[in-house]
């Protein structure tokens, strides 16, 4: 519920005013405003279960630089950021999660289909 004020222009201002964007956070919420790293009304629950794991590799705006992205794996933001350590000590890469995905750098998509699949996932290469 947003709380409105008539100004003597007779304009409409937001009380609940706040950021939109800031140098220091980055986006923010529009709903919590918060920054979207910290946003505590997305709590979008994991995917549905029983969908495959996709593991692919891609250098989209990374100046030619291949990536192995990992999407669909059926688990909320901390468990994807625990998964993504994990991985990128396994390949000895570095890497981030991020928008429910985990992006190891390089091409290590061979290596992460067989850790994936040793927690039991369906796991499938995607792209190539």
């Amino acid at each position: 519920m947003s709380v409105l004020r008539k100004t003597g222009s007779g304009k409409s201002v937001d009380l609940q005013g706040g950021l939109v964007y800031s140098t220091e956070h980055g986006r923010m919420c529009p709903e919590c405003r918060k920054p979207v790293a910290q946003c505590a009304c997305r709590k979008a629950g994991p995917p549905a279960a029983g969908g495959p794991v996709r593991v692919r590799r891609e250098t989209k705006g990374r100046a030619g630089k291949g990536v192995t992205v990992i999407a669909g794996a059926p688990l909320d933001a901390a468990g994807l950021a625990d998964l993504g350590k994990r991985l990128k000590t396994k390949c000895g890469s570095g890497g981030t999660v991020k928008d429910g995905t985990i992006e190891i750098q390089g091409d290590h998509c061979e290596l992460v289909m067989e850790e994936l699949k040793k927690l039991g996932w369906n796991v499938k290469r995607s792209g190539g």
